[in-house]
């Protein structure tokens, strides 16, 4: 996953506002009120996880379905506010931000039986910090705060031989801002506030997920693949698995949480193609489609749903946590290859050149062309997408507006002879089917309102992204998927010399004193002052014209009339354990 991010409220049923919501909430109109007999949960997912470890997931597709079989301490719930979980309260905190203790429920047992304490928490966390490291894993730094976590995260050790360090409480794997007082009691000091962290720590499926050292120490790297040890205090349980083929899960008997498991039977069949297994579900073989992280339809298939009567009560088409922009190099420094005519240091004329460049851009037409105003929406908002923490507002992000007389203007005042703007590139990863077809418009509008050609460059996923942070493109397509629910993970991620971005190594190299010092400040904040804060870094980023906004993505599902209780919200589908199938 590219750099990490953050999240926001609004339930389903009260976002019809701002988001493009098709049928009711929870599938559409119930055809009745009791419950069918068979109470199993069918759908597809277009590929095989690629781990349901949560001390490396860093996947919304695996993330999807761990969220069923693991808790945290603290949780989203289905509205995107942080709440207790594991944890029988929100964490009693000091004045200074700094130290957090949260008291554990005492009737929470793993699904094997096992009994759920404090160990199991300074189990988890330590694992997932020392495997931040050796693994390569992106979401690691959610427990970057804590004491102890720089040293932890840099041990080398895999596999049996950071098992055995764990077991031993070996202090190069044991962060020392994290202690258990007793059975039901988790302490954890922070190095630095960080008003972001709760909702760092409340990410579905990833880490901060509790696991159960009995179950994990039998094969440390391969334990969630076998049904008889993928152990968490979820709701449901894995009971067979055929890579590529199917996945079964059944509810945890007596399970400690609320509400308790309707559906008792989940099966997953793995399809590859999204329109074998739309059709599918249209011959009544599947409950749902777009869970588990596949909710990218193919737009025609869209289409023709939302124009078939009988079906298009059970399309939702929902926003998701994707935005994508345009990135300029800001920077001239001898680290990057490209330079181009749009640096900060060009003042005001290169300042105006970035303006001409995104006014010359019609974005509520780019979402209809390229994605039929279905798996996109123009970003008009900001680049923090809608719904969630720090979004500024629909229209209220002045770069999304378009005004092509505005900017053949400004670029006639800034590039009389054109000499500027001559040999221009903008370079995308093709991996992605919008990026071409947007790449395109782009091109298009500037060919039109600017009278400036500008080259087109693939290149492939992996060359593009080296590249890019390496500054090597004046113009390039850029774009975020938050991680958690708070504008944190953008800000630190993506520009400045904070967490995510070194010197100047972060796609656009902008970075200003004003804007670190800010970011600093914001990010021990909570609350009203943080949001209000971090809205002045967007207005910073808006000021000086760091990007062109594009668009947010949407999901789209099916939901059949008869399922109660399924839906999403910006992050993730909501959970199993509230659905239920109706006679139908």
């Amino acid at each position: 996953m590219t750099p990490t991010s953050f999240r926001f409220l609004k339930a389903l049923c009260v976002a019809a506002a701002t988001l493009m919501v098709v049928g009711a909430c929870g599938g559409g109109t119930n055809t009745g009120t009791s419950l069918a007999a068979d109470q199993t949960l069918k759908f597809p997912i277009l590929d095989d996880f690629g781990t349901l470890d949560p001390g490396i997931a860093d996947a919304e597709t695996d993330q999807e379905i761990q969220q069923n079989m693991f808790n945290g301490v603290v949780k989203f719930d289905n509205n995107l506010n942080v709440v207790p979980d594991l944890a029988s309260k929100m964490p009693d905190v000091t004045s200074d931000n700094l130290n957090y203790t949260f008291t554990l429920r005492k009737d929470v047992t793993f699904s094997n039986g096992d009994k759920f304490t404090s160990k199991d928490v300074l189990y988890s966390w330590n694992r997932a910090a020392a495997m931040s490291g050796a693994y390569g894993t992106s979401y690691g730094t959610n427990l970057a705060p804590i004491v102890g976590f720089d040293k932890v995260s840099k041990s080398k050790a895999v596999g049996a031989a950071l098992e055995k360090l764990l077991e031993a409480k070996d202090p190069t794997v044991t962060m020392s801002g994290l202690t258990a007082p007793d059975d039901y009691t988790v302490k954890a000091q922070l190095a630095f506030p960080a008003g972001w962290w709760l909702s760092a720590i409340s990410l579905t499926g990833s880490t901060g997920q509790i696991v159960d050292v009995n179950a994990v120490k039998q094969d440390f790297d391969n334990w969630w693949t076998n049904p008889a040890t993928a152990v968490g205090t979820g709701p449901y349980k894995m009971t067979s698995r055929v890579p590529k083929a199917t996945v079964d899960f059944a509810a945890v008997p007596n399970w400690w949480g609320s509400p308790k498991p309707t559906v008792q039977k989940v099966h997953l069949d793995i399809i590859n193609d999204a329109s074998t297994a739309i059709t599918k579900y249209e011959q009544g073989g599947y409950d749902l489609y777009g869970y588990g992280g596949y909710s990218n339809a193919p737009v025609a298939d869209v289409l023709r749903i939302q124009s078939t009567a009988s079906e298009k009560s059970q399309l939702l088409i929902h926003a998701k946590v994707r935005t994508t922009w345009l990135s300029f190099n800001m920077v001239s420094d001898s680290k990057r290859l490209a330079k181009g005519p749009f640096t900060m240091d060009g003042g005001q004329s290169a300042k105006d050149l970035r303006t001409a460049f995104a006014l010359a851009i019609d974005k509520k037409k780019l979402a209809t062309v390229v994605c039929s105003d279905v798996v996109c929406e123009a970003a008009t908002g900001g680049l923090i997408t809608k719904g969630l923490i720090g979004y500024l507002g629909d229209g209220a992000d002045p770069l999304a507006a378009y005004d092509a007389a505005k900017a053949k203007s400004l670029l006639t005042g800034a590039d009389p002879t054109g000499s500027k703007t001559k040999g221009l590139t903008y370079v995308y990863d093709p991996s992605n089917p919008l990026n071409k077809p947007t790449a395109e418009f782009m091109q298009s509008q500037w060919q039109d309102n600017l009278g400036v050609h500008v080259e087109l460059q693939a290149v492939s996923h992996s060359a593009f992204i080296k590249s890019r942070l390496k500054g090597d493109y004046v113009l390039s397509r850029d774009g975020w998927q938050a991680d958690y629910n708070h504008p944190q993970d953008w800000y630190d991620n993506l520009w400045g010399s904070a967490l995510g971005c070194p010197d100047s190594s972060c796609t656009t190299g902008y970075h200003t004193q004003a804007y670190d010092d800010l970011l600093k400040k914001a990010d021990q904040e909570t609350g009203d002052q943080a949001l209000a804060d971090y809205k002045k870094l967007a207005q910073m980023l808006i000021d000086d014209v760091v990007y062109i906004p594009l668009f947010y993505s949407r999901g789209s599902f099916l939901i059949k009339p008869y399922v109660k209780g399924a839906g999403t919200n910006n992050f993730v589908d909501y959970p199993w354990v509230g659905i239920q199938i109706l006679s139908h």
